[in-house]
């Protein structure tokens, strides 16, 4: 089972990020649907102080979809805070970004290694059908 849980950072260490203001919103094509369970993170991981893994394990979730901005943060924390708590995580490459080629290339590597399954769109799309 797959359940779509869109995360959104805010707050003073996002640099202001806040619901309300353009950079806090979805993108129309990422928007959650009604009814849709929406997580607000106030950290680099999706997991740090949310309720996330209790509604993950509620929802009888057991892999995540991680993409995002930036890779060597938030992408990392998250899927390695997903391992922890026991979740699968599948990275999609092209689904994250980092402000440098250097960084990105190297945790998506760091990623696969150790953590989770780095995978190019296709594949996960395949794996999600």
């Amino acid at each position: 089972m797959l359940r779509s849980t869109p995360v959104r950072r805010e707050g003073a260490r996002a640099g202001g990020v806040r619901r309300g203001q353009p950079a806090g919103e979805f993108p129309p094509e990422l928007a959650p649907a009604p009814g849709e369970h929406v997580v607000h993170k106030h950290y680099a991981s999706a997991f740090a102080g949310t309720s996330l893994p209790a509604w993950l394990t509620a929802n009888g979730v057991d892999t995540l979809v991680i993409g995002g901005f930036s890779t060597s943060g938030c992408v990392r924390a998250s899927a390695v805070d997903a391992l922890q708590h026991g979740f699968r995580p599948m990275v999609v490459r092209e689904a994250c970004a980092d402000r440098d080629p250097g960084p990105h290339d190297a945790n998506l590597f760091d990623l696969d290694a150790k953590y989770a399954d780095v995978v190019p769109l296709a594949e996960a799309l395949t794996r999600l059908s």
